[in-house]
């Protein structure tokens, strides 16, 4: 398995950076759009499952990281709950809403794969070389 120099390169942040591409493209849409609230915190909870992955990985250090990316995937959790209330308001089309739920249950099953990794590893991190 190649080393990963930069958190650009990890899949999770990857899927995790167009789950909050395709979340704010959907809060600019009809009755979404309105809902100043659901925006708000549905945008930040995607951010976030990116940037905890970001932070984590930049600290260097495999305990580290592995707390951060515990961060992301309750704030993955927090994105699919949201995703289930604007369901539940009437904002995403059955096919839409099918789409997003798979989208974040599969970051999350690999956000868990990479905090098993890091639990079972020997590797200490970049900050401890």
């Amino acid at each position: 398995m190649p080393t990963i120099t930069k958190f650009e390169d990890l899949e999770i942040w990857k899927l995790a950076e167009l789950q909050e591409k395709a979340i704010f493209q959907l809060t600019l849409k009809g009755a979404f759009a309105k809902d100043f609230g659901l925006i708000d915190q549905i945008r930040r909870s995607s951010s976030s499952v990116m940037d905890n992955a970001a932070e984590g990985f930049e600290r260097g250090g495999r305990l580290e990281f592995r707390n951060f990316l515990s961060y992301s995937k309750g704030s993955n959790g927090e994105v699919r709950s949201q995703i289930y209330t604007a369901n539940n308001r009437g904002y995403l089309t059955q096919e839409i809403f099918e789409e997003r739920i798979l989208n974040n249950k599969e970051i999350s099953i690999k956000i868990n794969r990479m905090i098993e990794y890091l639990t079972k590893t020997d590797i200490k991190g970049t900050k401890y070389q």
